[in-house]
Protein backbone atom coordinates (compact mmCIF):
# COMPACT_ATOMS: atom_id res chain seq x y z
CA UNK A 1 0.00 0.00 0.00
CA UNK A 2 1.31 3.16 -1.03
CA UNK A 3 0.54 6.23 1.63
CA UNK A 4 1.64 9.95 0.49
CA UNK A 5 1.44 13.18 2.26
CA UNK A 6 2.08 16.52 1.93
CA UNK A 7 3.92 18.89 4.40
CA UNK A 8 5.41 22.21 3.45
CA UNK A 9 8.41 23.70 5.52
CA UNK A 10 7.93 25.28 9.06
CA UNK A 11 10.01 28.69 9.26
CA UNK A 12 8.82 29.79 12.85
CA UNK A 13 9.24 27.38 15.76
CA UNK A 14 8.76 27.19 19.49
CA UNK A 15 5.60 27.22 21.97
CA UNK A 16 3.28 30.16 20.29
CA UNK A 17 4.52 28.92 16.81
CA UNK A 18 3.88 25.59 17.35
CA UNK A 19 0.33 26.19 19.19
CA UNK A 20 -0.62 28.72 16.47
CA UNK A 21 -0.53 26.15 14.08
CA UNK A 22 -2.65 24.21 15.85
CA UNK A 23 -5.31 26.43 16.19
CA UNK A 24 -5.13 26.32 12.21
CA UNK A 25 -5.87 22.78 11.78
CA UNK A 26 -2.02 22.01 11.06
CA UNK A 27 0.19 20.18 13.08
CA UNK A 28 4.14 20.70 13.53
CA UNK A 29 6.31 18.12 12.83
CA UNK A 30 10.04 17.51 11.75
CA UNK A 31 11.75 15.06 9.04
CA UNK A 32 15.35 14.07 9.78
CA UNK A 33 18.20 11.63 9.24
CA UNK A 34 19.79 10.34 5.93
CA UNK A 35 22.54 12.93 4.90
CA UNK A 36 20.00 16.03 5.13
CA UNK A 37 19.95 18.33 7.86
CA UNK A 38 16.54 18.10 9.77
CA UNK A 39 13.78 20.29 8.36
CA UNK A 40 10.62 21.82 10.51
CA UNK A 41 7.57 20.78 9.05
CA UNK A 42 3.72 21.26 9.44
CA UNK A 43 1.01 19.24 7.63
CA UNK A 44 -2.85 19.00 7.63
CA UNK A 45 -4.25 17.89 10.63
CA UNK A 46 -7.33 16.25 9.50
CA UNK A 47 -5.22 14.13 7.22
CA UNK A 48 -2.87 12.54 9.50
CA UNK A 49 -5.33 11.94 12.53
CA UNK A 50 -6.97 9.64 10.30
CA UNK A 51 -4.21 7.84 8.69
CA UNK A 52 -2.49 7.17 12.14
CA UNK A 53 -5.82 5.30 12.43
CA UNK A 54 -4.46 3.03 9.67
CA UNK A 55 -2.18 0.56 10.20
CA UNK A 56 -0.13 0.23 7.75
CA UNK A 57 0.70 4.27 7.72
CA UNK A 58 2.30 3.04 11.18
CA UNK A 59 4.48 0.02 9.32
CA UNK A 60 5.24 1.29 5.60
CA UNK A 61 7.60 3.41 3.41
CA UNK A 62 5.29 6.66 2.88
CA UNK A 63 6.31 9.19 0.26
CA UNK A 64 6.88 12.87 1.45
CA UNK A 65 5.92 15.46 -0.34
CA UNK A 66 7.56 18.55 0.59
CA UNK A 67 7.07 21.32 -0.66
CA UNK A 68 7.27 19.43 -4.41
CA UNK A 69 10.16 16.91 -3.49
CA UNK A 70 9.68 13.57 -2.66
CA UNK A 71 11.65 11.71 -0.42
CA UNK A 72 10.53 8.73 1.21
CA UNK A 73 10.43 8.38 5.20
CA UNK A 74 8.73 6.49 7.98
CA UNK A 75 7.06 7.63 10.97
CA UNK A 76 8.93 7.39 13.83
CA UNK A 77 7.13 9.04 16.87
CA UNK A 78 3.93 10.95 17.29
CA UNK A 79 2.34 13.12 20.46
CA UNK A 80 -1.60 13.03 21.09
CA UNK A 81 -3.35 15.76 23.84
CA UNK A 82 -4.17 13.64 26.87
CA UNK A 83 -7.93 14.61 26.30
CA UNK A 84 -8.95 16.00 22.60
CA UNK A 85 -8.83 14.02 19.89
CA UNK A 86 -6.00 16.30 18.82
CA UNK A 87 -2.35 15.25 17.43
CA UNK A 88 0.37 17.77 18.71
CA UNK A 89 3.42 16.24 16.76
CA UNK A 90 4.86 13.98 14.77
CA UNK A 91 8.59 12.88 13.65
CA UNK A 92 9.64 11.20 10.52
CA UNK A 93 13.15 9.89 9.21
CA UNK A 94 14.65 9.36 6.07
CA UNK A 95 15.51 6.11 4.29
CA UNK A 96 17.74 4.88 2.78
CA UNK A 97 17.74 2.07 0.55
CA UNK A 98 20.96 0.82 1.52
CA UNK A 99 20.91 0.55 5.28
CA UNK A 100 18.60 -1.98 7.40
CA UNK A 101 15.91 -0.34 8.84
CA UNK A 102 14.52 -1.79 12.27
CA UNK A 103 10.43 -1.56 12.24
CA UNK A 104 7.77 -2.38 14.41
CA UNK A 105 5.60 -4.73 12.48
CA UNK A 106 2.18 -6.18 13.34
CA UNK A 107 1.45 -9.93 13.26
CA UNK A 108 -2.15 -11.16 11.16
CA UNK A 109 -3.39 -14.23 12.55
CA UNK A 110 -5.36 -16.88 10.60
CA UNK A 111 -7.15 -19.89 11.22
CA UNK A 112 -7.48 -20.47 14.79
CA UNK A 113 -10.75 -21.81 14.41
CA UNK A 114 -9.19 -24.81 12.22
CA UNK A 115 -6.52 -25.44 14.56
CA UNK A 116 -7.06 -28.98 16.89
CA UNK A 117 -6.80 -27.19 19.82
CA UNK A 118 -9.64 -24.68 19.30
CA UNK A 119 -11.53 -27.74 17.31
CA UNK A 120 -11.20 -30.36 19.45
CA UNK A 121 -10.18 -29.10 22.75
CA UNK A 122 -12.73 -26.38 22.81
CA UNK A 123 -9.44 -23.73 23.14
CA UNK A 124 -8.96 -19.88 22.96
CA UNK A 125 -6.12 -18.36 20.69
CA UNK A 126 -4.49 -15.63 22.74
CA UNK A 127 -2.37 -13.45 21.30
CA UNK A 128 0.83 -13.05 23.50
CA UNK A 129 2.16 -10.20 21.38
CA UNK A 130 0.73 -8.16 18.18
CA UNK A 131 3.53 -7.11 17.01
CA UNK A 132 7.46 -7.56 16.42
CA UNK A 133 10.88 -5.64 15.58
CA UNK A 134 11.88 -6.77 12.06
CA UNK A 135 15.30 -5.87 10.32
CA UNK A 136 15.52 -5.21 6.73
CA UNK A 137 16.16 -2.95 3.77
CA UNK A 138 12.94 -0.24 3.19
CA UNK A 139 12.67 -2.34 -0.20
CA UNK A 140 12.04 -5.30 1.48
CA UNK A 141 9.62 -4.25 4.88
CA UNK A 142 6.19 -5.88 4.91
CA UNK A 143 3.20 -3.95 6.10
CA UNK A 144 2.31 -7.04 7.97
CA UNK A 145 3.50 -10.19 9.13
CA UNK A 146 0.98 -13.57 8.71
CA UNK A 147 0.90 -16.12 11.51
CA UNK A 148 -1.25 -19.30 10.97
CA UNK A 149 -2.58 -20.85 14.23
CA UNK A 150 -4.37 -24.12 11.87
CA UNK A 151 -1.46 -26.58 13.13
CA UNK A 152 -1.89 -25.18 16.72
CA UNK A 153 -2.43 -28.04 19.33
CA UNK A 154 -4.05 -27.36 22.46
CA UNK A 155 -1.61 -25.62 25.18
CA UNK A 156 1.11 -25.17 22.17
CA UNK A 157 2.27 -22.10 21.33
CA UNK A 158 3.89 -20.57 17.97
CA UNK A 159 7.55 -19.10 18.28
CA UNK A 160 9.35 -16.46 16.36
CA UNK A 161 11.15 -19.41 14.76
CA UNK A 162 8.28 -21.05 13.26
CA UNK A 163 6.95 -18.33 11.38
CA UNK A 164 7.97 -17.47 8.09
CA UNK A 165 9.43 -14.52 6.89
CA UNK A 166 9.35 -12.99 3.46
CA UNK A 167 12.65 -12.79 1.84
CA UNK A 168 15.36 -10.27 3.34
CA UNK A 169 13.47 -9.77 6.92
CA UNK A 170 14.86 -10.84 10.53
CA UNK A 171 13.35 -10.51 13.59
CA UNK A 172 15.49 -8.21 15.97
CA UNK A 173 14.67 -10.51 18.73
CA UNK A 174 15.78 -14.15 17.06
CA UNK A 175 18.91 -12.31 15.85
CA UNK A 176 19.55 -12.17 19.59
CA UNK A 177 18.58 -15.18 20.65
CA UNK A 178 14.98 -14.75 21.95
CA UNK A 179 12.62 -17.46 20.63
CA UNK A 180 9.80 -15.76 22.17
CA UNK A 181 5.74 -17.20 21.93
CA UNK A 182 3.66 -15.55 20.03
CA UNK A 183 0.24 -16.73 20.40
CA UNK A 184 -0.90 -19.96 22.28
CA UNK A 185 -4.26 -21.81 22.45
CA UNK A 186 -5.27 -21.60 26.12
CA UNK A 187 -8.36 -24.40 27.28
CA UNK A 188 -10.58 -22.59 29.70
CA UNK A 189 -11.18 -24.37 32.70
CA UNK A 190 -15.06 -24.75 32.12
CA UNK A 191 -14.33 -26.28 28.57
CA UNK A 192 -11.51 -28.75 29.82
CA UNK A 193 -13.84 -30.33 32.17
CA UNK A 194 -16.98 -30.66 29.79
CA UNK A 195 -14.45 -32.35 26.92
CA UNK A 196 -13.04 -34.77 29.49
CA UNK A 197 -17.04 -35.38 30.17
CA UNK A 198 -18.08 -35.82 27.10
CA UNK A 199 -14.78 -38.16 26.23
CA UNK A 200 -15.70 -40.30 29.12
CA UNK A 201 -19.00 -40.83 28.07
Amino acid sequence: MKIEISAIPRTLQGTSASRRLRHAGRIPGVVYGGEKDAVAIDLDHKAIYFLLKNEAFHASILTLDLGGKKEQVLLRDYQMHSVKQQVLHIDFQRVSQTEKIHMKVPFHFANAELSPGVKLSHGIANHIVTEADVSCLAKDLPEFIAVDLAHLQAGHSVHLSEIKLPKGVEFVDLAHGDDKAVATIVVPRGAKEAAESTAAE
